[in-house]
């Protein structure tokens, strides 16, 4: 049986008391890369902490598998999950990146919940439907028929439409919801300008 004294293992007591205020401070994170990074604080101390009581296998196998390892696998994960696509046809993403409040529009509400966003390109505009439909997308965009410089988003993502419809649209922009339609033969809910590359 082990037995502390408080003036020689004081540090043994200061790292088993750090366990619950980095546990606490986990679970208080709302930006997911702030808590990878308190989570792999965690699991350093919780390391240190059976290194000091004597569990030499115990703290390597929580420094290599409860730290290093599934820190990667969730930085993995959330760096993947959390990304919205944007599908556009290749001819108008030029033309889109000329009209730059549209691109802020999205990235200062995807930033404020920690998505990114990513551009995907399509020949043409019925690939572009059919990435919608095939969900290889969350979200498109396409000119409006005879409008210059407005523009038709449409989203498969409930939670998207909320979060867009929620903040004040830019007035060259249409906001559309598609539920996910049962065949693949059903079309987007405004149909594509003829005219599109």
């Amino acid at each position: 049986m082990i037995e502390f004294t408080w003036s020689d293992d004081w540090y043994i007591v200061a790292a088993v008391l750090l366990l619950p205020l980095m546990a606490g401070s986990l679970v208080a994170q709302k930006n997911p890369y702030y808590a990878l990074v308190v989570r792999g604080i965690l699991g350093a101390i919780a390391a240190l902490v059976y290194a000091l009581l004597g569990a030499a296998d115990v703290a390597l196998t929580e420094a290599l598998v409860g730290t290093m390892l599934s820190i990667t696998l969730y930085a993995i994960a959330v760096r993947s999950s959390l990304v919205m696509r944007l599908g556009i046809t290749e001819g108008h993403l030029d033309a889109l990146r000329q009209t730059p409040e549209i691109f802020m529009y999205f990235t200062d509400i995807l930033q404020r919940y920690h998505l990114r966003l990513e551009e995907q390109p399509y020949p043409d505009a019925a690939e572009l439907q059919t990435a919608l439909i095939q969900r290889d997308v969350h979200t498109i965009i396409y000119p409006q028929p005879h409008q210059d410089g407005h523009y038709v988003v449409v989203t498969r993502i409930e939670r998207l439409y909320e979060l867009f419809k929620g903040d004040r649209l830019p007035e060259n922009i249409e906001l559309m919801y598609q539920a996910q339609p049962q065949e693949t033969s059903v079309s987007v809910a405004q149909p594509f300008p003829q005219n599109s590359p």
